[in-house]
């Protein structure tokens, strides 16, 4: 298959998807008329009214935590096409991993030193 023929076919695949997404939204808007409610925009929780603030401010320590969770997250997700292709690229995967690994190790650290993990 030749790039052009790709390229066609890429296009093909995001014209198709664009064009899905359109009439959905318009077959939902059609059979779905909202009606307007006062109440329809608040939030609430279990039912009633929250008496403080929608907008709070969090602790530190859960953005730690959340990065912490991007750390691990970004590793799996390199992980397995990494462990696919190790037979193939050899030696050089493995030092590439490494040094992957190595930058995710200095964010737990971090983590760490935040006391996002470990010692609350």
């Amino acid at each position: 298959m030749s790039a052009l023929e790709q390229n066609a076919l890429l296009a093909a695949f995001v014209a198709s998807t664009i064009g899905l997404v359109t009439v959905l939204h318009l077959l939902a808007r059609a059979i779905g008329r909202s009606q307007d409610e006062p109440a329809k925009d608040v939030p609430f929780e279990g039912g009633t009214l929250q008496p403080k603030p929608v907008w709070v401010r969090y602790h530190f320590r859960y953005y730690a935590l959340a990065l912490l969770f991007l750390a691990f997250d970004m590793e799996m997700a390199f992980m397995y096409p990494w462990a696919v292709v190790y037979r193939e690229l050899g030696l050089v995967a493995l030092l590439d991993m490494g040094v992957f690994l190595a930058i995710l190790f200095l964010g737990i650290l971090y983590g760490w030193s935040e006391r996002g993990i470990g010692r609350q």
